[in-house]
């Protein structure tokens, strides 16, 4: 795949998908108006990820620390999101939130509607965004407003460990694979008892390509409403029943504990799972201690004519409205998503640019597993569905998926009454905005 295939596929696809001052809050106002380039300033700057990232970014800091010797940046880096999500809800509600930071989801719509985070067109002098097509800057725009910049784009799919399948004597997935053929696999898998599961699941996004393999478009409608069915939700829960119940899946406590870990303290990271659902931005980090297991992302099972995937952004970069520095806030978010020495160290760690003129930089220098993430993005770009931006409210998607899970496998409730209850508590978080 050439630089020029992807770049143009992604840009082609794109277009069709459619602590303590005032911040700006969509009013065109300058908050810049006082920038002195030699004030000596510092910015806190804060992300989820694994060592590996950590690593990276300290890197990229340092650098933009000598490109810019006035600005020192302190790094604040947590493990999972829901650990930077929740210490943003109480950073915000008691005005010290970081200057900058990563969000996802509908993240930047639920705080960009609230007015906690700061209007990117009163700082384009340094952070331009002409280079992102528009649909890239859909999921953080709100009102016409855009409140955060993609740091790339990512697709989930099926990571498949093929050592532990020859070594189980099961046949590798194909393109034709149905959902009964990946619970077939899964439970033949774990029955050799050899302390590998067949499948580990660890976050309910794939719900969402689920879904959209029913509807082409996912969870939402362009409007921001419910766009799939309880019966949907029902079924996707009954294939979790039957994958415990086969031995596929853990034990519903293995599961609900590594909700949360790192990719690389996964069961399939650890070599204890063969298969797992995961955005093609995290190959790296899922095999990084699987030394050498040959590893292949392949597209999710259906049972219809869509394969449900859609590219998306995978995080945003933001600026807390209340930031002392929105220029200098400005320049770090610049540095990290459209320098071309930033982009040489960073590569696919969060998806590919956006950006075609870093996406050109960043191609020829990929590790295999990166190479490998675009090269499955391609497919997904020509084959994939158009998921509408998740809306204010939907930020609690993955934790309600994840409760639900845990009620429906544990015995509280049954698939039906879970799913019924997985539509009315998102329906009311979307009624209230979050």
């Amino acid at each position: 795949m050439t630089q020029a295939v992807l770049g143009a596929a992604v840009a082609a696809t794109l277009v069709l998908t459619g602590c303590s001052s005032d911040g700006g809050t969509g009013s065109g106002s300058d908050p810049t108006s006082s920038y002195n380039p030699k004030e000596k300033v510092t910015l806190h700057l804060s992300w989820w990820g694994n060592d590996a990232r950590a690593a990276i970014m300290t890197k990229v800091l340092g650098m933009f620390e000598k490109k810019y010797p006035n600005i020192t940046v302190v790094a604040e880096p947590v493990g999972a999101p829901n650990d930077l999500f929740n210490r943003l809800s109480t950073d915000f509600a008691s005005g010290t939130a970081p200057d900058v930071f990563a969000l996802g989801g509908s993240k930047p719509q639920d705080y960009g509607s609230s007015g906690s985070l700061l209007d990117l067109s009163t700082v384009s002098t340094y952070l331009p965004t002409k280079d992102f097509p528009t649909s890239a800057l859909r999921s953080s725009t709100v009102d016409g407003t855009v409140y955060g910049v993609p740091t790339g784009g990512n697709a989930i799919g099926l990571l498949v460990n093929e050592d532990l399948f020859k070594k189980a004597g099961v046949e590798l997935p194909t393109t034709k694979w149905t959902w009964d053929d990946l619970v077939k696999a899964a439970n033949s898998i774990s029955a050799k008892k050899d302390g590998v599961v067949g499948l580990d699941l660890r976050v309910q996004d794939i719900l969402g390509t689920y879904v959209a393999q029913t509807n082409k478009i996912g969870i939402y409608s362009d409007k921001g409403k419910i766009a799939t069915k309880a019966s949907t939700i029902q079924g996707w829960y009954e294939r979790e029943q039957s994958l415990v119940k086969g031995g596929g899946l853990p034990d519903p406590s293995v599961i609900v504990q590594h909700w949360n870990v790192t990719p690389d303290q996964t069961l399939f990271g650890t070599g204890k799972a063969a298969m797992s659902f995961a955005y093609s931005n995290q190959i790296g980090a899922y095999t990084a201690g699987l030394g050498g297991a040959k590893v292949e992302i392949v597209t999710p099972p259906t049972d219809t004519s869509s394969t449900g995937v859609s590219v998306l952004p995978s995080q945003f970069w933001s600026i807390a409205a209340g930031t002392k520095h929105p220029a200098q806030s400005a320049l770090l978010v610049n540095y990290l998503v459209n320098d071309t020495d930033a982009a040489k160290v960073i590569l696919a760690d969060r998806g590919l640019p956006f950006n075609n003129k870093v996406l050109k930089v960043v191609k020829p220098l990929l590790s295999p597993v990166d190479a490998q993430s675009a090269a499955y993005l391609e497919t997904a770009l020509k084959s994939g569905v158009t998921s509408p931006p998740q809306p204010a409210g939907g930020a609690i998607l993955n934790d309600l998926s994840q409760r639900t899970e845990s009620d429906i496998l544990f015995g509280k409730v049954t698939a039906q009454q879970g799913a019924a209850n997985w539509m009315k508590e998102l329906q009311q978080s979307l009624n209230n905005g979050g």
